[in-house]
């Protein structure tokens, strides 16, 4: 049971470092979105994947190794959870307040990566709004207004003038 507690804490400690890492990645990339420098997104985008890609792995392993501790327990796997296991160890204050330090500041991080990406998906939202206003404003610049001609029953034909503007002979 103790080297399962040691595998927990240290893939749990290894989590936290990984996601304080994806946190300081997407405070880089929020930096990049609002000076919208678009190699820097592209660069920090592939950069949080492969740590996404690590933290998921890491995830793998504390799955198996809860599994592990839940049938040392004789607990059900999909009821033990880090807090239940943390109250379990009453008997070992001192890896009981390991495992709750551990927690805690992973929760923090969590918490933090959250507001960060939250603010990330709100300046894309942004980005996004404005790059569809300017491709509007580039579309109908191209277009022609149309002219006020009508037809013998008072309906507009719809012409349009030609990329000139005006048409005038002389």
């Amino acid at each position: 049971m103790a080297s399962l507690m040691d595998d927990l804490t240290q893939v749990l400690e290894n989590e936290t470092v990984a996601y304080k890492k994806l946190t300081e990645l997407s405070e880089e990339l929020k930096e990049a979105l609002i000076a919208s420098d678009v190699p820097s997104v592209e660069r920090l985008t592939a950069a949080q994947e492969d740590v996404s890609n690590g933290i998921q792995s890491l995830e793998h392993r504390r799955e198996r190794i809860m599994n592990d501790i839940a049938v040392v327990l004789n607990k059900k796997p999909e009821e033990l959870k880090v807090s239940a296991l943390e109250e379990s160890l009453s008997g070992q204050p001192e890896l009981q307040e390991k495992l709750a330090t551990i927690r805690m500041e992973l929760k923090q991080t969590m918490e933090e990566l959250k507001r960060v990406n939250h603010t990330n998906q709100t300046l894309l939202r942004q980005s996004m709004e404005l790059l569809e206003f300017d491709l509007n404003l580039f579309r109908s610049m191209r277009q022609a207004p149309e002219t006020a001609n009508y037809n013998r029953s008072a309906v507009n034909t719809g012409d349009l003038l030609t990329s000139r503007g005006f048409d005038a002979k002389q």
